[in-house]
């Protein structure tokens, strides 16, 4: 139920997240005000070069409403510009930007909050000579997924259950049936849409079989490392990628790579996530392998495309999140390390766990479930499944 505040001020305008991101995209000035409490800033918020960001709880303007102290509180507000109020649902955000309005500010309210901005989800054509794929953005979490499309089938990699319907709505566009849906591994950050998939649409559920060998309780196709999936006239084939996750597998498309949370445009894959902090250096151990010797027989033109990006990372001219290995044995020093060098710095810096991730690695797996709303509740926030960045020394 929506909270209720005392004598709403004027009315306000709105900006919805698709244009917020467009006006990101286009290096535009963004001055945001964010009346979360501090910890759920710290935690999570809209970010950005051309982003100033100030965080001042929404109680400080229910105050000041009292007190006449709203230009004190416009004045602690960096940047210049218009404003945008940001919150979780838009509501309390809706108030202060009416509010500011009222005081003759110009500013406006980002509509549904950072529960808007969860649900903004774009997608681009990444450059394949195989098939047509498709790469999926969400960029409050920094996932990535891919459909690939072939001669009237399509397959969907590494799906979110909240957008489960959109993949084969696409597919349809596509003038494709989707057939299967992928996981690259068991996911720790956000909810798998392969049940969904499977429930909703008929489509069917693959996963490598080192992946399933985790205690997967559901019906699901298990896909060997030496085996193939037919997608129309193209072929996905799997590639041995482990260290993030014990069953972490790599998809080949043509001269792509669906890399899944193996290796980032900036970084590698965390090793913490499966056995905690006390099998991380086995699986570090296994990621430096991967990284030496697993992809070493792929040519360096091979197109990566990662499971997940971060902020930082600027995309390819064709709108995607995608770069050659070449560049990236170059740019990144992880390729250049021993391997107890690399095990020492990669397990010396592991970034905070994602949110929920047990609930959701229970969810993923089928031991546990979740209703719509609760899993998209779960996965709210950044990924975090990257190592800390290991930009070439």
């Amino acid at each position: 139920m929506a909270e209720e505040y005392p004598d709403p001020p004027a009315a306000h305008p709105s900006l919805s997240a698709a244009d917020l991101k467009r006006r990101l995209d286009a290096g535009e000035s963004v001055r945001l005000l964010d009346v979360r409490d501090r910890n759920e800033f710290e935690q999570w918020h809209i970010d950005g070069p051309s982003v100033t960001a100030t965080q001042l709880p929404f109680a400080k303007f229910l105050q000041a409403k009292v007190t006449d102290g709203v230009d004190d509180l416009v004045a602690d507000v960096d940047g210049d510009g218009p404003i945008t109020v940001v919150c979780g649902r838009g509501e309390s955000s809706g108030f202060v930007a009416g509010l500011l309005i009222d005081h003759g500010v110009d500013a406006r309210n980002l509509a549904d909050g950072m529960r808007g901005w969860a649900r903004l989800y774009e997608s681009h054509e990444v450059s394949c000579d195989a098939a047509t794929v498709v790469q999926y953005q969400r960029p409050s979490s920094g996932c990535l997924s891919y459909l690939v499309v072939s001669d009237g089938e399509a397959a969907v990699v590494d799906p979110l259950r909240a957008f489960a319907d959109r993949y084969a709505d696409d597919a349809a566009d596509h003038n494709s049936t989707l057939r299967y849906a992928l996981d690259t591994h068991v996911h720790a950050d956000h909810v798998s849409g392969l049940r969904r998939l499977v429930d909703d649409h008929g489509v069917e559920p693959v996963l490598p079989a080192r992946a399933a060998d985790r205690g997967v309780t559901f019906d699901v196709t298990e896909l060997g490392d030496d085996e193939t999936l037919a997608v129309g006239s193209t072929t996905l084939d799997p590639i041995p990628l482990p260290g993030h996750t014990t069953g972490m597998t790599g998809f080949r498309v043509g001269g792509v790579l669906l890399a899944g949370d193996s290796l980032f445009l900036e970084s590698v894959a965390r090793p913490d996530l499966e056995e905690g902090d006390a099998g991380a250096p086995d699986l570090a151990r296994s990621l430096h392998e991967t990284l030496t010797e697993r992809l070493a027989p792929l040519p360096d033109e091979t197109l990566v495309a990662p499971g997940h990006y971060s902020e930082s990372v600027d995309r390819a001219d064709d709108g995607t999140y995608t770069a050659p290995l070449g560049t990236l044995r170059e740019r990144l020093s992880a390729f250049d390390m021993d391997r107890e060098t690399f095990v020492e710095r990669i397990c010396a810096d592991v970034p905070p766990r994602p949110a929920n991730v047990e609930r959701i690695i229970a969810v993923n797996l089928g031991t546990d479930d979740a209703d719509d709303d609760t899993a998209f509740e779960l996965e709210l926030g950044p990924n975090n499944c990257a190592a800390a960045p290991m930009d070439a020394a």
